[in-house]
């Protein structure tokens, strides 16, 4: 990370919430991260330097996620999209832009819907929400709800690098994204205490025996921001084609699908991720 990136803290509903902010500008960006083992300083560790040469950035940790508080409660992308209008209210921003991945995605899309006068533009990055079907079918339902087993899991990530690694594979689709210093990093967030209390209690809330619960297919000719939706061609987690299927109905959206990448298209494409957000952001 660049030197002029700084960690900031502040208190949201009694939570302290960490914060990367750097940059100046007139309007302000929000990076959102995703669920799992994610954090603001992983997912956009390549991104926040370069866009903050154009914009006042503001990166937060979610409330169960990195560096923030892990209360013991129930989460869900309801309770995020509710959090991120008081999030907002504490850092002084009236409108932003929205950058969510995965999970982030789907919490930026329900905010744009519930509260467009509040987002200026908003960009999906393998986004969740954009679709009913759940990702491994009746296994990811039956895993949701052994709660133990997903807790087993959990506990044996953050005691073997070996499982970390094989864990970030299924994640891209290039197996030289997944670097020894990326094991590291992960292996030290999933070893901080509370990590995986929220990601769990948000998969139980989200799978269903029907499907996901966070599906706002049916409401996406509703939104009223410029929206830019990039997308990996080989996304195992959320499918391209519902991406494609988002852009014809999102009317003021824009599509770039990126071939020979996964899930996680800012850490294996970051490049491509800086480069396509900065044009989209410069256009008025």
């Amino acid at each position: 990370m660049k030197n002029n990136i700084e960690d900031g803290w502040g208190e949201v509903d009694g939570l302290r919430i960490h914060c990367l902010k750097a940059g100046e500008g007139n309007v302000p960006v929000l990076l959102l991260h995703g669920g799992g083992y994610d954090s603001a300083s992983l997912s956009y560790k390549y991104g926040i330097g370069p866009i903050s040469e154009h914009h006042r950035v503001f990166a937060p940790d979610w409330p169960g996620y990195g560096e923030s508080d892990k209360p013991d409660m129930e989460y869900s992308t309801g309770y995020y999209v509710d959090f991120l209008g008081r999030l907002m209210d504490a850092l002084g921003l009236e409108k932003a832009s929205l950058v969510g991945i995965s999970m982030g995605g789907a919490i930026a899309l329900g905010f744009s819907l519930r509260s467009p006068q509040r987002v200026d533009k908003l960009v999906l990055v393998d986004s969740h929400g954009l679709g009913g079907e759940v990702p491994g079918g009746v296994a990811s339902y039956a895993f949701v709800r052994l709660p133990l087993l997903n807790k087993l899991v959990w506990a044996a990530l953050s005691r073997s690098r070996k499982m970390v690694r094989a864990s970030l594979q299924t994640t891209f689709h290039d197996p030289r994204a997944v670097t020894e210093n990326l094991v590291d990093e992960v292996y030290q967030l999933v070893k901080k205490p509370g990590m995986g209390r929220a990601w769990r209690s948000w998969q139980k809330n989200e799978i269903g025996w029907e499907g996901l619960r966070t599906n706002f297919v049916d409401r996406l000719h509703e939104l009223a921001v410029p929206t830019l939706i990039l997308h990996g061609a080989e996304d195992t987690y959320v499918p391209v084609s519902w991406a494609r299927r988002a852009h014809t109905l999102i009317k003021d959206s824009e599509l770039h699908v990126f071939p020979q990448c996964g899930h996680w298209l800012t850490l294996e494409r970051p490049g491509d991720f800086d480069s396509a957000v900065l044009e989209f952001l410069a256009r008025r």
